[in-house]
């Protein structure tokens, strides 16, 4: 009973101990709440069934009969919520979990079929499929067996395609197409994915009113069971023309007045202006031509193909400006080859305003974020984006009976805005691109206020110019061929000496005026697979580089200096930062069957600063952290590192609390995260609600000891806080737990609890505070706020957040 008692009173910390619970209270069978003549099914086996057709097999037994898995949690959870009387309700059912599956012979007999149906189309023609059902004590088991007989192969194809230009289009293209060849075991799929492919290939090349039907197979049966002959046959159409191959004529594009979409006298009011065969008709009066009519791709007098019809859907949708679009054809002469398309587009809201807002807390922290969000979808008329973001907060000490927002020791302020253009807008340059995706050129420009109570005062300002493209559906490029950052920093000249001389970077980073010219490039691998459940590669890997072309201009003008005394090449009067920082996110996404997902993870980067910042380091913001919800879930965002760092080394209290809250930050980081993916309930709230298990490790470090030793740091504070391959292992902090995620299919709302298992600011065997959690923790914990405080330790880190972490 003590046991019992340690388990509810340890477990209850954590919210996911309810769902446990639930679990253990319905864990008893459900047969209790069936009638006397019905019967659960707890297990169904199929039999005599090739091993690679077996999981296809299975998917015909009809779901009402399968059993629920996992039937641990699902069932149990659907028992609490849907049973009254000790009967299952009939009407008013919760979405929890998922009823049992209850025997009906009448789907067994279906199911039987369907696998018999399934074998013979996969060549065993003579298959025969018997079921069995067993019932003991309301408990039911159904087992199918097999008799497959033997196999069918394919052993001649042969074809009939009387329209001789379709032949030759066939025979051309079908070493890329087919799955069908001599020696292959018949399968009806493989049958189908031809009779797709080759209506695929005739939309592609002209043959508008071709359809699925006019191909079709002859299975021809030989002497020998084992050998099956095809024969493959493209009919014409009825009508006396046969196929027929079809160019574009002119097109209508025609924009609705309004969301409410077209009245019903728009015919009588198009333009009859046609430029380049496009007539376009603007109800609206909202939108310019050109940017438009750029993204149709049904060009005038070219053969018919589908793939650019589904191109035009895509890039009008990518311009975000339309809420519907619709492309249909007419062909005013029967005897002529030309098909005129119609495009018919309704607009969207074109201004829209978001609000949003969290509140951070944490042991002793309590504040606010708020932001105003206006968007413009068409702001000269051409589907430019204008967004306009003002953001504000502040995080309050709270404790020791102060009230909230008290005592203030942040504020935050930052006003952003951007256009973004769905073109590459290049000087004397005009690259035609579009076809795997929308490209853009974004013009941004933000400013940014940061108040640390006592400590400093930072204002940023930052322009730049991005380009966006897409290689293919996969590679994704982003170029920022200018950015210019401009800070001014300042310490409060009242902060103690000794937090300087034990702190990491405050009083070297946070107090510098400087400016920044430099350039990015970004490419991702794979971005359009991170919502599939398959196996792949992810990749993501930037550069920041900034400063040498400025250094070039100092070095051209004769400029002398020399930053090893401090003595700076200066632009416009103040110094310019010079560094280099790349970064990379790797992961492996496996698929382990159904929704069941693994994920390997490995993200890293390094700020090098050189030349002009050899003696300065990378600029604050450029700086790497650690922890937070996609990151190592154990520890808050910007509180773990960096290395050994131990805030105890301030030795008062009062210069603690000073830097109370400030970002624990480094130069390099190497993070590397493990989770496997599951689904919980199918059924919850009218979503599906997935469960994850994970292991996060990794930290970040100083790599730069001049730039350190600069800012009159003690060498105790740099040592513990610079990279070492040969102390990587004892520098790494790791953290396990698991996580919930509710998917309502466009949104997926997260919730992950983090468990620390060896922190690294401590030394020896303390660094695996696992072992103090497990004993009770509350005597660490009072030492801790002894040399930390005002700072608490905290073994359990809860993170709330929108989409997947990784």
């Amino acid at each position: 009973m003590k046991a019992y008692k340690y388990l509810i009173n340890f477990k209850l910390k954590s919210p996911a101990i309810l769902l446990i619970i639930i679990v253990l209270m319905q864990a008893c069978s459900s047969t209790k709440y069936i009638a006397d003549y019905q019967a659960i099914v707890k297990k169904v086996t199929i039999d005599s069934v090739d091993s690679k057709f077996k999981e296809q097999a299975y998917n015909y037994v009809q779901k009402d009969i399968r059993p629920t898995s996992p039937y641990s949690i699902n069932v149990p959870l659907y028992n609490l919520f849907n049973t009254k009387d000790g009967r299952y309700k009939t009407n008013n059912i919760k979405p929890f979990g998922t009823p049992p599956a209850i025997l009906d012979s009448t789907l067994v007999e279906i199911s039987r079929n369907q696998i018999q149906k399934f074998l013979r189309g996969k060549g065993y023609f003579k298959a025969k499929v018997t079921s069995d059902i067993k019932v003991k004590d309301k408990k039911a088991e159904i087992k199918f067996k097999a008799d497959p007989g033997p196999a069918s192969f394919i052993s001649h194809i042969t074809d009939s395609i009387s329209n001789q230009n379709i032949k030759n289009i066939y025979e051309t293209n079908k070493p890329g197409l087919t799955h069908l060849h001599k020696g292959m075991q018949f399968d009806t799929d493989s049958l189908t994915y031809e009779r797709e492919q080759i209506y695929k290939i005739m939309k592609e090349n002209g043959y508008f009113y071709f359809l699925r039907p006019y191909v079709n197979f002859d299975v021809i049966e030989t002497a020998n069971v084992s050998d099956v002959n095809l024969r493959l046959n493209i009919t014409n159409p009825p009508t006396k023309d046969g196929h027929r191959q079809y160019n574009i004529g002119y097109t209508h594009m025609i924009i609705a007045p309004n969301p409410d979409g077209f009245p019903d006298s728009v015919r009588t009011k198009l333009s009859k202006d046609t430029v380049n065969g496009i007539i376009f008709t603007d109800f609206s009066k909202r939108y310019r031509k050109n940017p438009i009519v750029r993204y149709d791709y049904l060009k005038q007098g070219e053969l018919y193909d589908i793939r650019k019809e589904n191109l035009t859907y895509d890039r009008l949708y990518e311009l975000n400006i339309f809420k519907n679009v619709k492309i249909d054809y007419f062909n005013r002469d029967s005897t002529s080859n030309k098909i005129n398309p119609i495009i018919l587009l309704t607009p969207q809201k074109v201004m829209s305003n978001r609000i949003e807002g969290e509140v951070p807390f944490n042991g002793g922290t309590v504040g606010f974020n708020l932001s105003n969000t206006y968007t413009n979808n068409n702001l000269f008329r051409g589907a430019e984006r204008f967004e306009l973001q003002v953001k504000g907060g502040l995080q309050s000490r709270i404790g020791d009976g102060a009230k909230p927002f008290k005592d203030i020791y942040q504020r935050d302020f930052s006003i952003s805005a951007s256009i973004t253009v769905p073109r590459l807008l290049i000087p004397f340059y005009n690259p035609v691109l579009g076809a795997n995706g929308m490209p853009h050129t974004t013009f941004s420009s933000s400013y940014i206020y940061a108040l640390q109570k006592d400590v400093s005062v930072r204002r940023i300002f930052i322009n730049s110019i991005t380009y966006d493209w897409v290689e293919t559906k996969s590679k994704l490029h982003s170029f920022t061929p200018l950015n210019f950052e401009y800070r001014f920093g300042n310490l409060d000249p009242k902060i103690p000496e000794e937090i300087l001389l034990n702190n990491l970077y405050y009083g070297l980073l946070l107090n510098r005026k400087d400016l920044t010219l430099g350039m990015k490039y970004a490419y991702t691998l794979n971005a359009n697979k991170l919502n599939d459940l398959r196996s792949f590669i992810y990749f993501r890997g930037n550069i920041d580089i900034a400063g040498n072309l400025l250094q070039g201009i100092s070095s051209l003008t004769g400029a002398k200096h020399d930053a090893a005394n401090g003595d700076y090449a200066k632009i416009l009067g103040l110094p310019f930062n010079q560094y280099v920082r790349p970064e990379i996110d790797i992961r492996w996404y496996k698929h382990l069957g159904e929704s069941n997902q693994f994920v390997a993870r490995l993200s890293a980067g390094i700020g090098y600063a050189y030349g002009n910042s050899e003696e300065r380091g990378i600029p604050f913001e450029k700086l790497f952290f650690a922890g937070g919800s996609s990151g190592i879930r154990a520890w808050q965002a910007r509180t773990l590192g960096p290395g050994n760092y131990n805030r105890a080394v301030i030795a008062t209290e009062a210069g603690r609390k000073a830097l109370f809250g400030l970002d624990q930050l480094g130069e390099m980081k190497i993070e590397t995260n493990f989770e496997y993916r599951y689904t919980l309930l199918k059924k919850f709230f009218g979503g599906v609600l997935k469960g994850a298990a994970f292991v996060d490790m990794g930290n970040v470090w100083n790599i730069n000891g001049k730039s350190t030793l600069s800012g009159g740091i003690s060498e105790e504070v740099k040592q513990a806080t610079l990279f070492k391959l040969s102390k990587l292992a004892q520098q790494a902090a790791i953290g396990t737990g698991m996580g919930f995620r509710y998917d309502v299919q466009y949104f997926v709302f997260r919730f992950d609890i983090g468990l620390k298992l060896k922190d690294p600011q401590f030394s020896g065997s303390d660094q695996w505070v696992v072992s103090k959690f497990l004993s009770g923790g509350r005597a660490f914990k009072d030492a801790y706020s002894l040399t930390n405080g005002p700072d608490t330790y905290r073994f359990i880190q809860y993170n709330f957040g929108i989409g997947m972490p990784f």
